[in-house]
């Protein structure tokens, strides 16, 4: 039988696998797990036919809790059940693995295995979440690559059925589950063969069923239940063996031979390592690299953890070992050792064999680990008395566990491995034609191929690194690439941010996507590159890819462009086979939009190939010397930690930098001002003749980077040369300034497109552009332009933009429709805003580390931030509340009793009293806080309960206490939190970035969801329609709700805001946020104007409904919608990619779901009229 090669990840061979065993997947989302859920979800919506010959049903849960509970309940039921999860939401799976595991169902657990969030939350692999599950009486199957995970991964399935014990299968978060292979695909009809249909046949016919009734699930009493736990013990004594078989009968197919334990090495190995993961993999290299130097080392490579099986363990272990180093990727805090090495240690208790053995830990929250750190484990084992609870990876100089670096720099890439590295902006397109040249390599040659992709934690606006390797053998190297051999930048912001050649071999080739000529390269490439590229021979090659795109009509869309310049300069296929396979994926990819876009693409490929340039490199840059850094008062966390960690040279720091006052997790607020990317291809410039000042640009800027200012004549004339100015009516005493900070701006293009009076023009971020950054930085420094009491009212569309938004630079995608709101919110209440903020897009662009975005005024005030997790956002925001109450409570009391005993002059006695009858009302709360600490300063003096109250302070303001969240959230996973925290009937304020779909984890369906909307997991389009949350909040009569829509009416959304926080009970604000999964047609540029049609057409209404008003003459709901037209219904749904893809896709059930949605609208519609009398 040939061989079936396909070039994919480690998530999807885990759900084509799972695929051919299960009856019913059930799931929920979560990184880095989703994508083996979406695949299967794929398989089915394509018809694809498990080995049952049935289509999978799958079906989306409201949290990994609900998943694990729907998989509980189907194997019960007689169906072969799967779900896929990793992280926090494999803990919640943890109440049903006891059950699964103790009533013997041969359920299986994908996990793509992930940190935890402890003090910080981390979405990148170690195994902390699957050593959490070890007790709970599931077996534990590990895969190391891409191709155990295709192998290995139907042996859970198959040993599940056949020894009714359930499985966690589990595998490095992105490090394999993410990590691009060409590997060989089983076939489903191989996988029939090796089944159990018995065990099948058995496991159906034991399953709940009216026609002979059972009893499960009953309530024990002590003197049975110690019992029935051990009389399952025979299942787990017999699980070892039958996984040893299942291993060779596939072994049989595959040709690929798998063991419980898997020995690597030499046959008299002295030193051995015990792991298990991608780390076997890359500690093979180092294994093959010492014993060619006559050292005898060893790797034993663990597949099952659960039940650990002494016998296999020492049967495959060399009877040579004197020294071993147990490798954990999880941490124990208090243990004397993590899982992994107490239980090898425990192995040997009873053995004669009695080898030194010691404990490391590595790779946690994904923590890059190179052959040259396991290098450093086998040297150290050479030591007498080897460190036990060591660390690599790192440098721990607080509690000293690092291991000493390996004394010599290898490099141990197989001769005949091309390297290549990428560096990328998200959203560019960068990742996209990388996983297009690995595909093609991959499929379509006899060639080897490897991908991962490293990005930071921005949204599409962050940066990213694509490490690809070719090879005529099998590629086992599952760590980025340190030595390249051509490296490319897309973006020519970087050449001053990065260290871009890191790596690149001598006669390396590197690719510069730039408008420089080059005269122009020797005036702004920094010296270190001009020595780098000078002093190693390296092969320098431009090309301007951004005009190329523009000419053809693309837009940013460059990717192409680089994409066949790389093919041509790695020349890894012949270049005329390249551009064939390269237009015959443009046919595939873009096919369906229309020949005039398959052919931008394809002039694309070949101006990329044609207008490739050879730098001619001069001979004096070899000697070209650094300028000299002006000196700046920058805080020492930003040039210590922020600077070297925007650098990608994060690894560098030590744990002493963390140990202070960021070893809780606490982060300085503000950083994000510093950073000054410079990735927008375009900027908006200001005319200020036809500027009519209504601040409007500023209000719907996601990052904060337009602003009005206001001058005084003395403050515009100290100005930086050609500051813009201008008087208008409105503002009689100061000059008036739109300022930009083109440096930060993302160029969306928002600004300009809601501007009435066209008075911004998005023009190229050249030189002359990044200069004007000055005129910014001077307007919003306090210390050159005073902060001016606001000319009008804050709760207005201007007057509102002329507070310092405390929401600048985050790191939202350009267009960003949720930012806008939070901006907004913090500019009426920042310098009081306490924010609980569930896990999702918010928290990214909110608190990824390690600028922060959320920052204080000139006196030091801001919002006061926190992530809990994701699913407990809601009580996490009233706990805060509470906590605030409690504290401000006993200020009352207090002052009360100062009250009472007359404390203090007449005018303290007034401002105490003023304090106390309005401690629960947020205007004018700042001024009395104020007052009355001036006034106690002055006269506490010694007493006694005055030092107290002033003691308390920082309690004086009231709080204002905001939720935020998406809809995943909010809808799903969160909503039971959020129904119960509306239900309290505290003063408490949430605000729903709604987006329709699971944003941060890529795009899935929620309840938010409209029907028709394609979103994984709703592949063939959603059939149920959005669960409409306002109006369940409303049922309670006292909380206030109100959805809103910024792009379609700016004034309601101030309203709702102010009466919502000013409302003394919970409130609850649903926000339309237009967002780049939506597929915009109109482009993320026109987000707010997107917004608009949404409202326009009637597929979302504004509506305001006040509890104060209940009991009144005035009706407590108002429909502030106008009257839509909804024969613009489907026109807008064709103008988002989510819902015109249906039709494309199955056109059949298009039209029906289509006049569904629109119908779900007007009826909900028709309810709220109904409510507001119309």
């Amino acid at each position: 039988m040939s061989k079936k090669m396909k070039t994919m990840d480690g998530n999807t061979a885990a759900g084509y696998i799972s695929y051919a065993f299960t009856d019913v997947a059930a799931i929920y989302p979560i990184t880095p797990s989703s994508p083996m859920a979406e695949h299967v979800d794929a398989l089915a919506a394509k018809g694809t036919k498990n080995i049952f010959g049935q289509k999978v049903r799958v079906i989306e849960m409201q949290s990994e809790a609900g998943a694990a509970g729907a998989v509980h309940g189907s194997l019960q039921a007689g169906a072969l059940t799967t779900t896929y999860t990793a992280s926090q939401g494999f803990l919640l799976m943890i109440p049903n693995l006891y059950k699964i595991a103790g009533e013997l169902l041969p359920g299986v657990f994908h996990v793509s295995a992930r940190a935890l969030a402890t003090s910080s939350l981390n979405i990148f692999g170690d195994q902390r979440d699957v050593m959490a599950a070890r007790q709970t009486g599931c077996a534990m199957l590990c895969e190391a690559s891409v191709q155990e995970v295709m192998d290995l991964a139907a042996v859970a399935h198959l040993v599940a059925i056949k020894g009714r014990v359930p499985f966690i299968n589990f595998f490095d978060g992105f490090r394999t589950s993410h990590e691009i292979q060409k590997i060989e695909v089983i076939d489903f009809d191989d996988l029939a063969k090796l089944l159990d249909w018995d065990a099948v046949k058995e496991f159906r016919a034991r399953a709940l069923n009216p026609n002979h009734p059972v009893i499960r699930g009953t309530a024990q009493n002590p003197d049975i239940y110690f019992q029935s736990q051990e009389a399952a013990n025979k299942y787990y004594e017999a699980l070892p063996e039958l996984v040893e078989e299942a291993m060779a009968d596939l072994a049989k197919i595959t040709g690929r031979e798998h063991h419980l334990f898997d020995y690597y090495g030499a046959k008299d190995a002295e030193r051995i390592i015990i792991a298990m993961g991608s780390i076997c993999q890359t500690a093979g290299e180092a294994v093959d690299y010492l014993n060619s130097k006559g050292e005898k080392v060893g790797l034993l490579s663990v597949h099952l953890y659960r039940p650990f099986s002494l016998e296999h363990f020492f049967k495959y272990l060399p009877k040579t070992v004197k020294k071993i180093a147990v490798l954990d990727r999880t941490k124990e805090p208090g243990a004397i050792g993590e899982p992994l090495y107490l239980d090898v240690k425990a192995a040997f208790y009873n053995s004669d064999m009695n080898p030194v053995i010691v404990g490391g830990r590595y790779g946690l929250g994904g923590k890059d680990t190179t052959p040259d750190h396991v290098l450093s484990v086998y040297e150290e084992l050479k030591k007498d008395d080897p460190k036990h609870g060591f660390t690599i990876a790192i440098d721990d100089d607080v509690t000293h566990t690092s291991l000493a670096e390996y004394p010599e720099d290898v490099d141990l890439t197989p001769e005949g491995t091309t390297a290549c590295k990428f560096w990328g902006l998200g959203s560019d397109g960068t990742v996209g034609a990388n996983k297009s040249a690995i595909k093609i390599i991959g499929d379509k040659t006899d060639m080897y191929a490897q991908a991962y992709f490293a990005y930071d934690s921005k949204k599409s606006g962050g940066i990213t690194m694509s490490h690809l390797r070719f090879g005529k053998s099998p590629i086992n190297s599952p760590y980025l690439i340190h030595n390249a051999n051509f490296i490319s930048c897309s973006q020519q912001s970087y050449v001053t941010k990065y260290d871009l050649l890191a790596g690149l071999k001598r006669g390396g080739k590197f690719l510069l996507n730039t408008v420089w000529s080059e005269e122009d390269l020797s005036k702004h490439l920094p010296a270190y590159m001009k020595r780098y590229i000078a002093k190693n021979d390296i092969e320098f090659y431009t090309v301007n890819a951004v005009e190329i795109a523009k000419e053809l009509g693309l837009g940013g869309r460059f990717n192409m462009v680089m994409q066949s310049a790389f093919f041509k300069l790695a020349n890894i296929i012949p270049i005329e086979t390249a551009v064939k396979y390269l237009k015959d994926a443009v046919v595939t990819s873009y096919g369906k939009k229309g020949q005039k876009i398959v052919d931008m693409n394809n002039g694309a490929i070949d101006k990329g190939i044609e207008a490739l340039h050879r730098v001619n490199v001069p001979a004096d840059w070899a000697n070209a010397e650094d300028e000299k850094e002006e000196a700046h008062d920058i805080p020492a966390f930003i040039t210590g930690v922020q600077n070297v960690m925007n650098r990608q040279e994060g690894d560098r720091l030590k744990v002493s930098q963390f140990a202070e006052e960021m070893v809780d997790g606490t982060f300085p607020v503000g950083g994000a001002a510093y950073e000054k990317r410079g990735t927008a291809i375009n900027v908006p410039v200001w005319n200020a003749e036809k500027c009519i000042g209504c601040n409007q640009c500023s209000y719907v800027c996601p990052h904060a980077t337009i602003r009005p200012v206001l001058t005084t004549d003395a403050e515009k004339d100290a100005a930086p040369e050609g500051f813009p100015w201008k008087k208008t009516k409105a503002i009689k005493d100061y000059n008036f300034t739109i300022a930009v900070s083109t440096m930060d701006c993302l160029g969306c293009g928002n600004c300009a497109q809601v501007c009435p009076a066209k008075a911004l023009d998005m023009k190229p971020l050249d030189d002359d552009l990044k200069a004007k950054q000055a005129y910014f930085d001077y307007a919003v420094d306090t210390t050159k332009v005073a902060t001016k009491k606001n000319p009008m009212k804050k709760d207005t569309v201007i007057g509102s933009q002329f507070e310092k938004p405390l929401l600048e630079f985050s790191g939202a995608c350009a267009g960003c429709g949720e930012t806008p709101y939070a901006k907004l919110l913090t500019q009426l209440f920042g310098d009081r805003m306490m924010i609980s903020n569930a896990t999702g897009c918010s928290s990214i662009w909110g608190g990824s580390a390690p600028a922060m975005p959320y920052t204080k005024n000139e006196k030091g005030y801001g919002p006061a931030w926190a992530n809990s997790l994701f699913e407990d956002n809601a009580e996490f925001g009233l706990g805060m509340f509470l906590g605030v109450r409690a504290i401000r409570d006993r200020i009352a009391a207090d002052v009360d009793a100062a009250l009472a005993d007359g404390k203090g002059s007449a005018d303290l006695q007034a401002a105490l009293k003023d304090w106390k009858d309005n401690m629960a009302e947020g205007e004018g709360t700042r001024e009395r806080a104020d007052k009355l600490t001036e006034l106690l300063e002055k006269e506490k003096g010694t007493d006694e309960l005055l030092n107290k109250i002033y003691d308390e302070r920082d309690y004086f303001v009231k709080r204002s206490q905001w939720i935020f969240g998406g809809d995943g959230w909010a809808y799903d996973i969160g909503y039971g939190g959020v129904d119960h925290v509306l239900a309290s009937g505290e003063d408490v304020n949430v605000f729903v970035f709604d987006t329709e779909v699971y944003s941060n984890t890529g795009g899935q369906a929620s309840k938010s969801t409209p029907a028709a909307a394609i979103a994984e997991f709703a592949a063939t389009g959603k059939k149920t329609k959005k669960k409409d949350l306002g109006m369940m909040a409303m049922s309670y009569g006292y909380v206030y709700v109100a959805q809103v829509n910024m792009g379609a009416d700016h004034n309601q959304v101030l309203k709702a805001i102010k009466e919502a926080e000013a409302y003394h009970g919970p409130s609850l604000i649903i926000a339309y946020a237009p967002c780049i999964n939506h597929g915009i047609r109109i482009g993320m540029g026109c987000s707010q104007e997107e917004g608009k049609r949404a409202n326009a057409c009637g597929y979302w209404a504004n509506y305001r409904f006040n509890p104060t008003l209940v009991g009144t003459d005035k009706n407590p709901f108002t429909l502030d919608s106008k009257e839509p037209d909804f024969s613009k219904f489907q026109e807008f749904l064709q103008g988002e990619v989510r819902y015109a893809s249906l039709k494309r896709s199955f056109p059949e059930a298009a039209d029906a779901l289509f006049e569904k949605t629109e119908n779900d609208a007007k009826m909900r519609l028709a309810g709220y009229k109904k409510l507001a009398g119309k």
